[in-house]
């Protein structure tokens, strides 16, 4: 008896067959929109990390070197 044949369909990610839906649901215009809000909350995200970290280094050079021991 012969085997069956066995089909190699990738399943399709979550970001994948949600962007599907969106085509589905939302005028092009819309979908540039919301990508565009997602691009700026992203960029958001990364001037906040970078503001957090700028500030450390400041803190830093105010309050001098430290001993490499860590204590004061």
């Amino acid at each position: 008896m012969p085997a069956a044949p066995v089909r190699a369909t990738a399943i399709p990610s979550f970001g994948t067959a949600l962007r599907a839906v969106e085509s589905l649901l939302m005028s092009g215009g819309q979908r540039t929109a919301r990508r565009n809000a997602w691009t700026s909350v992203l960029e958001d995200r990364r001037r906040a990390r970078d503001r957090v970290e700028t500030e450390r280094v400041l803190r830093e050079s105010l309050e001098g070197p430290r001993p490499l021991d860590g204590h004061p």
